[in-house]
């Protein structure tokens, strides 16, 4: 039987790490739901339908949480007992906060002017941004063990997610 109490990285037997090989992640959640998937237990008791349905679902929350590296370097420092702070703690590099208004600035202009090509290269910039905050994260993480700069850089890397996600909102709006 499946044990509740097992973190997300027990509950696919992977080892407690930021990196994490997705075809595996994907390969172990694949198995666990072909387990614990409720059509299985559609002939059995209510109470095991239940169970079931708290399976299937806890397996959704694990893998979308470990498939993320925003989420994984959250979840991994809440399994660490490090809050990330992300409503307290602003405090980030003169440097990354110049960058922040810059892309902000640039992400008003683009909108304003309807200039998808501004757009795509904000884009690809952030994309670009993201994929060294995450490399760095593993470093934090798994080689050197600094929670206090993998939590700044988780913190970063919300900011990232989220400036994307406003510019393909931008991009879609463009396209409508």
């Amino acid at each position: 039987m499946l044990d509740m109490k097992q973190d997300f990285f027990e509950l696919f037997g992977l080892e407690p790490r930021f990196a994490v090989d997705l075809d595996r992640l994907e390969q172990a959640y694949l198995e666990m739901q072909g387990r614990v998937h409720p059509d299985r237990f559609a002939h059995l008791s209510d109470a095991e339908k239940r169970l079931s349905m708290q399976w299937a679902t806890r397996a959704n929350e694990a893998f979308r949480t470990l498939k993320s590296p925003l989420a994984r370097g959250q979840y991994l420092l809440e399994l660490k007992g490090v809050d990330p702070a992300f409503e307290t703690n602003t405090a980030m590099s003169a440097e990354f906060l110049m960058e922040q208004m810059e892309w902000r600035e640039a992400l008003q202009e683009a909108r304003e002017a309807a200039d998808e090509d501004v757009l795509d290269d904000l884009s690809r910039r952030i994309r670009r941004d993201t994929k060294a905050l995450v490399e760095q994260l593993e470093a934090e993480f798994d080689t050197a063990g600094d929670l206090e700069a993998a939590a700044d850089t988780v913190r970063r890397l919300k900011f990232l997610e989220k400036l994307q996600h406003e510019i393909n909102d931008a991009l879609t709006a463009l396209e409508s």
